[in-house]
């Protein structure tokens, strides 16, 4: 699953991360395309407090690309 948050700002980014994520089962990846700098921090924080799996980031260049692999039932 894709979610293209480019050009929106927090908290929105992360509001289309978790509807998404909601949406997955476990194991299932999304890929967030954003360009808001705060979603960087914003995305770790996620991962760290719902137990999801951040595989892979990109942030030097815009967009910034986030690959998060849902974990377990939590949403």
């Amino acid at each position: 699953m894709k979610v293209d948050a480019k050009g929106l700002l927090c908290p929105e980014p992360i509001m289309m991360l978790h509807k998404a994520m909601q949406e997955l089962k476990s194991g299932e990846k999304v890929e967030l395309y954003a360009t808001d700098p705060s979603t960087e921090g914003d995305i770790d924080r996620f991962c760290k407090f719902l137990g999801h799996n951040l595989l892979n980031k990109e942030t030097s260049t815009e967009p910034f690309y986030f690959l998060i692999e849902k974990q377990g039932s939590k949403n």
